[in-house]
């Protein structure tokens, strides 16, 4: 019998422990893959919202320990735009609204001026062949919102319908999708409208700067460097920067890898039990193959290998599991436009790796008892 068919027939030959362990590997594979998932998916969702406008900076208020509740006076929107390296600037005020007569609580809204470009990217979800810069505020400057596709559907209301907000009627003056998740899950009113709302006169959340391509490629850090000149208050990022250090993601991140790591602990210490037990039942066999002449690298590797397999095909299971679990989590109507898993090859990978990873550690001490065992000593344990 060749030496991989050995391998095979010792991780079949018995199902009932081989299937449950690969169970147990592969629940924790379906945490970790749909947890990292989620998470990349989060991430990805909060980018595009800076991604689908163009955004190239994002201007907040120095020292905010959370920038997406920054204040910073709406009047810097003017200076910004005057900047030679600016293009064009727009204040965004973010805030969360609940809809109680709607049983909806924390819905993203975003307030913005009535004229502002960023509404020219989106376009109305009454019709898919809608062109762009159709759905817009009206102007007689009446309570109005935009609501995005996906909550109108969870809401089921369409333009013309009204919604309460703190008991006061706006009427929806249209549907709009856009190409981030986020913004489809979300409410946008006029600036002045939400920030009477909320208690935030003259305030923005934070600005979203386009720079000046008309000279060349523009230079971020020295149009970063002017905007926080402006008022040592600023705190200018790159899009990129502005995301990556956001604490929302980081603590998402940081909690998806600890619970991760609780999987991960799990999945090792039953790798390790079946392996334990597996090296338990077959020291006779394993004094035999030493007796015949098996080094003790063969016997290390014949272990390992039996391990990897069942985290093979525990990452199998888990990572198919994990997009049908994502996947009806993001069809469940709460999380509807709000979760959107990426679980794509390079997740696929770090869940492999994770798997490979338990099943070396886990299998690591079986067979380095395993290879210790003498022949003579085998056979007198087994007797």
């Amino acid at each position: 019998m060749r030496f991989p068919e050995l391998v095979c027939r010792n991780v079949v030959r018995r199902p009932v422990r081989t299937g449950l362990t690969v169970a147990a590997l592969a629940t924790a594979m379906t945490a970790i893959v749909a947890l990292l998932g989620i998470c990349s998916g989060f991430k990805r969702a909060f980018s595009d919202v800076y991604g689908a406008h163009g955004i190239d900076v994002v201007v907040s208020r120095q020292g905010s320990a959370d920038r997406l509740s920054s204040a910073v006076d709406a009047a810097v929107v003017g200076r910004l735009t005057e900047l030679p390296a600016v293009d064009r600037a727009a204040g965004v005020l973010l805030e969360t609204l609940s809809l109680e007569e709607q049983g909806v609580y924390g819905v993203p809204t975003m307030g913005l001026e009535p004229d502002s470009w960023l509404l020219d990217d989106y376009e109305s979800a009454a019709d898919k062949k809608t062109e762009l810069n159709s759905v817009q505020f009206s102007q007689d400057g009446g309570p109005e919102l935009l609501v995005g596709q996906n909550l109108a559907q969870r809401l089921a209301i369409k333009p013309g319908d009204q919604l309460l907000i703190f008991d006061e009627p706006f009427q929806v003056a249209g549907v709009f999708r856009s190409r981030s998740v986020w913004e489809n899950g979300s409410l946008i009113l006029p600036l002045e409208q939400l920030q009477r709302l909320t208690g935030r006169d003259g305030q923005v959340t934070y600005v979203n700067v386009v720079l000046d391509r008309a000279s060349g490629p523009p230079d971020p850090d020295a149009a970063t460097a002017a905007i926080e000149a402006l008022d040592p208050r600023l705190l200018a990022l790159a899009t990129a920067d502005f995301v990556r250090t956001d604490t929302r993601l980081k603590l998402a991140d940081a909690m998806a890898w600890m619970t991760s790591l609780v999987a991960v602990l799990i999945g090792g210490v039953g790798t390790l039990n079946t392996m334990m037990t597996s090296v338990h039942e077959r020291t006779r066999e394993i004094g035999i193959l030493r007796a015949i002449g098996w080094p003790r690298g063969r016997i290390v590797l014949m272990i390992l290998l039996e391990s990897c397999c069942l985290a093979a095909a525990a990452a199998l299971i888990g990572g198919i599991a994990a997009g049908c679990l994502t996947w009806l989590l993001a069809r469940f109507s709460p999380a509807a436009g709000v979760v959107v898993p990426a679980i794509d090859p390079p997740i696929l990978l770090q869940g492999l790796a994770i798997a490979f990873g338990i099943g070396l550690i886990g299998a690591w001490l079986p067979a380095r008892r395993a290879a210790r065992l003498q022949p003579t000593a085998a056979f007198r344990e087994i007797t």
